[in-house]
């Protein structure tokens, strides 16, 4: 499996603090290994638009769909809650 950043979650990381960014690999690299990792919890966000939230940390999530072997990474944004 691979990741693509779209357009949007590319702006989106580049906005990130340093310090996020490197979460943010963090989080990217343990996808790659095991969607399942603990600390993704990875789950179905959107039946119908096929679209996944991951965790980058309590207060920030990325969404992503599962395009063949690649994950493409829509958006990261700052969870509502």
């Amino acid at each position: 499996m691979r990741f693509t950043l779209s357009g949007r979650a590319l702006d989106d990381y580049r906005r990130l603090p340093p310090e996020l960014q490197k979460t943010a690999d963090k989080q990217f690299s343990f996808l790659l290994r095991d969607i399942y990792h603990p600390s993704l919890h990875a789950k179905k966000y959107d039946e119908g638009g096929d679209v996944w939230q991951g965790r980058l940390t309590r207060g920030f999530r990325f969404y992503f769909q599962i395009r063949g072997d690649e994950y493409y990474i829509l958006s990261i944004v700052k969870h509502p809650k």
